[in-house]
């Protein structure tokens, strides 16, 4: 089974890519974030031509998550129990789903922003619900995996310059804490670095030739239990398609299991 995640920062603006992208990958789960769109306006129709089904969480211009399978989609929850909610309102910002007889989570963690923004403290609040809802599944005995545009970068090695960050999000201690009691629940990063070059990154900025100089960052993980770590037998980030006109400013990854 090959599995993928993928912030496509627009469902209608990438469609005609990511429908082409589905054909050419042999991807049988995509879980996709940044939709922004409403459930009705979600191209349901069109996957489904290509044999797909969705689960999809998404309100309106903002945000927005979705699972696609051509293996099946059951069992679906939209949005995050114990959701702390920005504003006074949850944002669609999870969807999960069995597919294939795999656990599977779409996620769009909150950006942050600064770290003396309200909205950073809703980033942390919304991890301890994300890491609260998981626990079970994490330590199960069926695989499991959350996907998703985490919004954190692990590791210094994970963004082109650690000094260009300080004082930014996506690579403060309180945010890689909160990765870490994440993966504690029984999870691992099943995409190792480094792939097939020095930096797998994931996300580029549109501004200042971001992916010509290879201005990355690595924040679209993938983090599985153990029967889902041990299924895997491949791994990459498909940078190719970070490149050209109309692309997503992140690249898509894929996982590929034997299950």
């Amino acid at each position: 089974m090959r599995i993928a995640t993928w912030n496509v920062n627009s469902i209608t603006a990438r469609l005609p890519r990511l429908l082409a992208w589905l054909e050419s990958s042999g991807t049988d789960v995509l879980c996709i974030q940044e939709t922004k769109c409403t459930a009705e306006q979600f191209p349901a129709d069109a996957l489904r031509e290509l044999g797909y089904e969705s689960a999809v969480h998404a309100t309106g211009r903002w945000n927005g998550v979705a699972l696609v399978s051509r293996v099946g989609i059951e069992d679906v929850v939209r949005g995050l129990p114990g959701d702390p909610g920005y504003d006074g309102a949850e944002e669609p910002r999870s969807v999960s789903a069995t597919c294939g007889g795999v656990r599977l989570w779409s996620v769009y963690v909150p950006n942050g922003r600064e770290p003396d923004h309200p909205h950073y403290a809703y980033k942390l609040a919304w991890f301890e619900a994300l890491r609260a809802a998981v626990a079970g599944d994490a330590a199960g005995s069926r695989p499991f995996a959350i996907l998703g545009d985490y919004n954190v970068a692990p590791t210094d090695d994970d963004v082109w310059d650690i000094d260009r960050f300080e004082g930014a999000t996506h690579v403060t201690e309180a945010e890689r804490a909160a990765l870490t009691a994440l993966r504690e629940t029984g999870l691992t990063d099943v995409v190792p670095r480094p792939l097939k070059y020095d930096h797998p990154f994931t996300y580029w900025d549109y501004r200042q030739l971001g992916f010509p100089k290879n201005r990355g960052m690595r924040i679209d993980l993938v983090y599985g239990n153990a029967p889902f770590a041990k299924a895997v037998t491949d791994s990459y980030v498909d940078r190719e398609e970070r490149k050209g006109k109309g692309a997503s400013d992140h690249a898509p990854v894929v996982v590929d299991l034997e299950v």
